[in-house]
């Protein structure tokens, strides 16, 4: 495979680059997760389904405050014209430290209402210690940005597998000596400060000092301010269904629910985060609405991407099932299940992976928010009708639902970019229509247990 992505070549060094970023990024997403998975593996065994769910909370608020609160640093690094000129990025970091110091603030007094509202005293001491994570993220250096705006992945990637390692070793031990929640939380706080230090001192680069450059901040906020809402609808997009569920499932069942959510959501993840440092570079510097040429180069670019991302989630929907009663002890049994139907319901969504960050590239932050507020609407109404009807099994259909109603939002984002690609849209839609209803026939019996 890796031969057959060097071959395919558009002529270009920014497709090569392109080319060797996605290939990098997807080796080291693939490393990244194998040492979440067997850091999983040895948790589960040292810790009871609850500490999952209970982290989970923990996890739902953080991402919130960090969500609710993104002025879109890194998108507006990797796309403007000022990008790589150190007032801006100092001003940038500047903003960022800002940022990071109010979310801390703000998860120590949104811990007693959170406390109260999942009725789970623990989140009173959890969440003020882990949301110093939050803190410690606000003084991660530019030098992330600048490397993913050029496509030089291979640092980048080795640090983000070497904080992974790092979090795998303090996980087990703090586990070991506590047996509770605790050694999770303090994985992410070892983990948020290795990062720090790693993007630090192993990434080329000027330091980061503290700067406010006036024209600089005007521009980051007026690009930013239409990021912020969408991260806001972003929030419901990614966390609508931990927070959702979470409210509605003990927490032994969320921690199966989660335990089935990070096995499904693989090949939607690394998606995600290929397109996001990779096509903001490519759309910039050949939009497909300038000539036939640019969108013929994307859309074999997006043929291959979205077969080989399609292939993966049928291969883990199909083996979900196994895949859980291999990996994991009966406490767990249920994730496999969760396992065929994410998968399944995330197809649509792999479908149209590649059209928002065309917005983006050009600078149109305004309609990337409108497409990540109709998701939001449609994925966390899609969660609610679900639970109430049919229980989790319904929930996960409704995600489903959301990701295909959102498709006309879609159609008119890219449609205004000239990326639009119905001939693709429609051979990988039918696809995934076959392949979906044939998994889901195949493991009815197991589905049916998510029923309540």
């Amino acid at each position: 495979m890796i031969n057959a992505i060097r071959r395919f070549s558009l002529g270009s060094s920014l497709t090569e680059r392109a080319l060797r970023s996605s290939a990098i990024t997807s080796m080291g997403f693939v490393t990244y997760q194998f040492l979440r998975l067997l850091s999983n593996l040895i948790l589960t065994r040292i810790l009871f389904p609850e500490a999952f769910g209970l982290m989970a909370l923990v996890s739902v608020v953080m991402m919130g405050l960090a969500m609710f609160s993104d002025v879109g640093v890194s998108p507006s690094i990797m796309q403007s014209e000022r990008g790589d000129d150190e007032d801006f990025l100092n001003t940038a970091w500047t903003i960022q430290i800002i940022r990071g110091t109010g979310l801390w603030i703000a998860t120590c007094a949104l811990t007693y209402p959170m406390s109260l509202f999942y009725e789970e005293p623990q989140l009173l001491y959890l969440l003020p210690v882990a949301g110093l994570t939050l803190l410690i993220n606000g003084f991660n250096p530019t030098k992330l940005e600048t490397a993913n705006r050029h496509l030089r992945a291979g640092r980048v990637t080795l640090i983000d597998i070497g904080v992974q390692v790092v979090g795998l070793i303090v996980a087990v031990t703090a586990a070991w000596i506590t047996g509770s929640v605790w050694a999770l939380v303090i994985s992410g706080i070892a983990s948020a400060v290795a990062q720090v230090v790693f993007l630090a001192h192993f990434l080329p680069g000027n330091p980061n000092r503290l700067r406010w450059e006036k024209r600089a901040a005007d521009e980051l906020i007026h690009f930013g301010k239409w990021i912020f809402l969408s991260t806001i609808c972003g929030f419901f997009i990614g966390q609508s269904d931990k927070l959702v569920i979470g409210k509605y499932l003990s927490l032994d069942e969320f921690g199966v629910y989660n335990i089935g959510f990070f096995l499904a959501s693989f090949p939607l993840l690394l998606g995600g985060m290929v397109t996001r440092k990779v096509l903001i570079p490519i759309y910039r510097e050949n939009p497909p609405r300038e000539s036939l040429e640019n969108f013929l180069r994307l859309r074999k670019m997006r043929i291959y991407a979205t077969a080989l991302l399609l292939a993966m989630v049928i291969a883990v929907a199909l083996l979900g099932v196994w895949l859980v009663d291999l990996l994991y002890d009966p406490r767990y049994q249920r994730a496999g299940a969760v396992v065929v139907v994410l998968a399944c319901m995330q197809m649509p969504q792999i479908i149209v992976l590649t059209y928002d960050q065309a917005a983006l590239a050009a600078g149109d932050s305004k309609r990337f928010f409108v497409l990540a507020a109709a998701r939001g609407i449609l994925i966390f109404g899609g969660l609610l009708i679900g639970l109430e009807l049919a229980g989790m099994l319904g929930a996960l259909l409704g995600l489903g639902a959301a990701y295909v109603c959102a498709y006309p939002v879609v159609v008119w984002l890219s449609r205004h970019q000239g990326a639009w690609d119905p001939l693709h849209d429609t051979i990988f839609a039918l696809t995934a229509l076959v392949a979906a209803t044939s998994i889901l026939w195949l493991h009815w019996g197991e589905v049916q247990k998510l029923l309540p």
